[in-house]
């Protein structure tokens, strides 16, 4: 392409009219035919030779296909590629968080290929709930009355404070007044949801007793107890704790909603054969905080649950009953190829097969096995290990990391662009003037492409 492109700005140079010279906009699209869709590429070309008439105006030679191509191959790869991972960030935002399991892909593919039944009863011919399934399999790993799935967690704080507290004050405690990001912020989802926001204690501790005055003060429509997954606040702290909330709301005869966020559903980890990791103790559970009194507990599909986008709420019987029956529910209700993703990432648990989840093979994963590979791929691009550790990420487990092996490339943090823009980009992180690597998060069968990337790029 380049040499049709020099050739053609030779003739432009020497033409009377360049203008004529520029190329029609119908041999253009043949010749980057399959690049984008048709009328896509159709706009991209006709903003070309506009741009292209502009340069000549103003006495310069342009390059009609240069600037096409530069234009429409970034556009084609906004559509969705597939990254490498190599940030050792498990849960990465910008990568969609958490990867399917193939069993998730499998039976999300039959659901969006074939007519199934996502609300009906094939026993019977009657009508059925949608995720009738999915609400079953749920109360069996987290011992929840009944539950319901929407869209995403946001969606779930806002249509159980819809549901439960409508017009009412909802007492929040000052240090759990989140903000995530896109923007995310508690007060706004709140205010969305038609509540009241009361804020009580201070940042760094709330008592109990913050939470009685505030019931005894406001007309109160629900309690609520939001995990803080994305920040730690340290030192002189104290916040009420789950039993005291609930026995608070037990005598206000109000609701108490936990936000536990991340999705870790039973702190016992019994689909692990080992221990619960150390990680993974410093986060909420959705059994123990059921056990411990919330009313309903909302939380994440794509974090440590590790399947699709959704929000899921788990807990009482006339609770759940509450949202289910409200119009927003409806609103934000998920589809049948989710929900499908869905069961069998938690039929995966059930099983006791969460090798099968990405998240939690990769979270799982030796670390000898992990100095191996990056040894290997040190010798091969020119870098060194060290110790190092990875992230949960997705706002989970703050300042907590899982040990690991870098390969760092030192004084290389120049070639990090160019590894997103190879055939199979590549995100690494920049740290110091050199380049991280972590291959926790990268597929052993990806070692030769990444390597083969940074000798690209080096």
């Amino acid at each position: 392409m380049n040499s049709t492109c020099n050739t053609w700005q030779t003739q432009v140079v020497v033409s009377d009219n360049p203008y004529r010279d520029l190329p029609r906009v119908d041999d253009l699209a043949e010749e980057f035919a399959g690049l984008l869709p048709e009328p896509l590429l159709i706009d991209v070309i006709r903003i070309a030779i506009s741009d292209a008439r502009e340069q000549i105006a103003n006495g310069t030679m342009p390059d009609v296909r240069n600037d096409i191509a530069r234009t429409a191959r970034p556009l084609a790869r906004s559509a969705g590629v597939n990254v490498i991972n190599a940030t050792g960030v498990l849960l990465h935002t910008n990568l969609g968080r958490a990867k399917w399991s193939d069993r998730a892909v499998a039976a999300a593919t039959e659901a969006a290929a074939k007519t199934t039944n996502i609300e009906l009863d094939v026993e019977t011919g009657e009508r059925s709930r949608r995720g009738g399934y999915v609400t079953e399999l749920l109360k069996a790993l987290t011992g929840a009355e009944d539950a319901l799935v929407v869209n995403n967690n946001a969606s779930a704080l806002v249509v159980a404070l819809a549901a439960l507290a409508s017009g009412r004050a909802v007492p929040v405690a000052r240090g759990e007044l989140i903000e995530i990001g896109g923007s995310y912020r508690l007060p706004d989802v709140i205010a969305v949801s038609g509540c009241t926001l009361v804020e009580v204690g201070t940042t760094n501790r709330s008592r109990i007793g913050d939470f009685e005055t505030a019931a005894q003060i406001h007309l109160v429509g629900a309690l609520l107890k939001i995990h803080p997954s994305n920040y730690r606040v340290e030192g002189f702290t104290e916040q009420a704790s789950l039993p005291d909330m609930a026995d608070l709301a037990l005598r206000h005869n109000v609701p108490l909603v936990y936000d536990i966020g991340s999705g870790l559903l039973d702190a016992d980890t019994p689909w692990l054969d080992g221990a619960t990791p150390e990680w993974a103790r410093m986060e909420p559970a959705v059994r123990q905080s059921l056990e411990a009194g919330a009313d309903l507990v909302t939380f994440s599909g794509d974090k440590l649950l590790g399947g699709p986008q959704a929000g899921i709420i788990v807990g009482k019987l006339d609770a759940v009953a509450t949202l289910r029956a409200h119009a927003l529910t409806r609103a934000l209700r998920v589809d049948g190829v989710t929900l499908a993703a869905l069961a069998a990432t938690l039929a995966s648990f059930a099983d006791r097969d969460v090798s099968a989840i990405p998240f939690w093979r990769q979270a799982t994963l030796d670390p000898i096995t992990i100095e191996t590979r990056a040894r290997a791929l040190a010798q091969s691009v020119g870098g060194v290990v060290v110790a190092g550790g990875s992230a949960i990420g997705a706002g989970s487990v703050p300042g907590v990391t899982i040990p690991t092996s870098h390969v760092v490339i030192e004084g290389r943090d120049d070639i990090y662009e160019c590894l997103l823009s190879t055939d199979d980009p590549v995100l690494a992180r920049r740290e110091d003037g050199n380049l991280i690597l972590d291959l926790r998060t990268v597929e052993p069968e990806d070692d030769q492409t990444l390597a083969d990337a940074i000798a690209t790029c080096r």
